[in-house]
């Protein structure tokens, strides 16, 4: 089958503001693993991140953009950081690249947890291990 363009006015072209999905995406299944909710936050921070991935939303603000409740929220955002597809340290977002994405751990060693919030000691040493080798 000959593949053309349906609409050559309307050709996508890469933006300057950098915004666009990457295919593995798709082909290497991480979609399969999240959660509509999740999809929703990591499209919304890919859309919103500058050229480094970097982003600053408040909580407030993505539970009323995404309308989502603060705990789905979170639950959005921990299985991102869980699949290496973002970091987060608040209030700062980082969406990562997919070819650095570590598959097989739990979470990263930079969860975004703070003082008060639990970490996944058997997923940090993993991590640490996985940089060391």
């Amino acid at each position: 089958m000959d593949k053309r363009p349906i609409c050559f006015s309307k050709l996508r072209k890469v933006p300057k503001q950098f915004s666009w999905l990457d295919q593995r995406l798709v082909r290497e299944r991480y979609i399969d693993q999240l959660s509509h909710h999740a999809c929703a936050l990591y499209l919304f921070l890919v859309t919103v991140a500058d050229a480094q991935g970097l982003s600053y939303y408040a909580e407030p603000s993505l539970c009323q953009r995404l309308s989502l409740p603060c705990p789905e929220l979170h639950e959005a955002r921990q299985a991102l950081m869980t699949l290496g597809l973002v970091a987060y340290q608040r209030p700062l977002y980082q969406v990562l690249a997919l070819d650095t994405a570590p598959r097989g751990a739990t979470t990263s060693v930079s969860t975004g947890a703070t003082d008060d919030e639990p970490v996944d000691i058997k997923a940090v040493f993993a991590r640490i291990w996985e940089v060391l080798t």
